[in-house]
């Protein structure tokens, strides 16, 4: 590849001060566009001959994934995060794109019976997941128990944009919210070059989607990272419509008398999932349906395989 420049894009839609993306041509009319955003390494991949429409799209593309990024993190203040989280117990207005990701939400916590909760994340507060060997009490867990559950907000499909908080609760849009960015970054991208011949593929993390065959007829080729050698490819997949998402532990883990603790949480126990595979990578028409049925299948523990299979899905685990 050959770096062409830095794409400059303005302060004020980069609140989380990420590095400015560069962009790399990989053949003629073949451009790479590097970012960072969720703290995951990000590209998009763009064939048009049109450079600075190309442009274009990748700065606005990058600018709306940044904006959710800024939106719904927990370690900024004044976003929509802090907002939701500023009045407990009292009832207050949703923006339209939230409560669709609470509509989502919901749906993902009815199709695992309860084990896939955007409340859980409050259960971080006694798990540090580094590759330490630090095991939380049991008490430092049946502490926290009791502000996880998605049955305790007053939230309901029939007026998704309310929502009252019980006090010490919280949201984590982490398990959703990078998919849903690939998506969009790759509805944002398709939409500005809608006038040219162009196809697109956007990865975030090892989430990818893309807009459909190359330009010469032939699929993408991504690689669904090694379990043992990072930055290694298990298995080399022919792209050629849809998207993939990958949900596993070989990065995030606590290792305590050689048992190996998931970061995955089961959030009925405030423990880790068991007997899981170390990775399932899922194909979907959609990033975000691909990340959650991932993400669902490693919830099955040792059943993640059987699941799978039930729901005719296209799937890559690995043990």
């Amino acid at each position: 590849m050959t770096f062409i420049e830095e794409l400059i894009i303005d302060s004020s839609f980069n609140l989380s001060k990420h590095p400015n993306p560069s962009l790399w041509q990989e053949g003629q009319h073949a451009y790479q566009i590097q970012f960072e955003c969720m703290a995951s390494n990000c590209s998009i991949l763009i064939e048009c001959e049109a450079f600075e429409l190309v442009k274009t799209a990748a700065k606005n593309a990058i600018i709306e994934a940044w904006r959710i990024e800024y939106k719904y993190s927990r370690y900024q203040k004044n976003n929509t995060f802090s907002d939701i989280h500023s009045t407990p117990d009292c009832w207050q207005k949703l923006d339209n794109e939230s409560a669709q990701l609470m509509i989502f939400a919901n749906q993902a916590y009815n199709a695992s019976q309860g084990l896939f909760d955007i409340t859980s994340g409050i259960l971080r507060e006694a798990w540090t997941f580094n590759g330490n060997d630090k095991l939380p009490l049991q008490n430092q867990i049946d502490a926290l128990l009791p502000y996880v559950g998605w049955k305790k907000l007053a939230w309901s499909t029939e007026a998704p944009e309310q929502l009252k908080m019980p006090l010490g609760m919280e949201l984590d849009f982490g398990g959703i919210g990078k998919e849903y960015a690939v998506d969009k970054v790759l509805t944002i991208c398709c939409q500005t070059l809608a006038s040219k011949s162009a196809a697109i593929l956007v990865n975030c993390g090892g989430d990818l989607t893309c807009s459909g065959v190359r330009l010469n007829g032939e699929s993408w080729k991504v690689g669904i990272e090694s379990i043992s050698r990072h930055n290694k490819a298990q298995q080399i997949i022919a792209l050629s419509s849809g998207a993939l998402a990958t949900s596993g532990d070989s990065k995030r883990f606590l290792l305590k008398d050689g048992i190996r603790y998931s970061h995955v949480l089961n959030p009925i126990t405030g423990w880790p999932i068991t007997d899981a595979p170390r990775s399932i990578t899922v194909a979907a028409p959609t990033c975000i349906n691909a990340g959650i049925i991932a993400t669902l299948a490693l919830l099955q523990g040792k059943h993640a395989e059987s699941f799978l299979a039930s729901i005719k899905t296209p799937y890559w685990l690995y043990n």
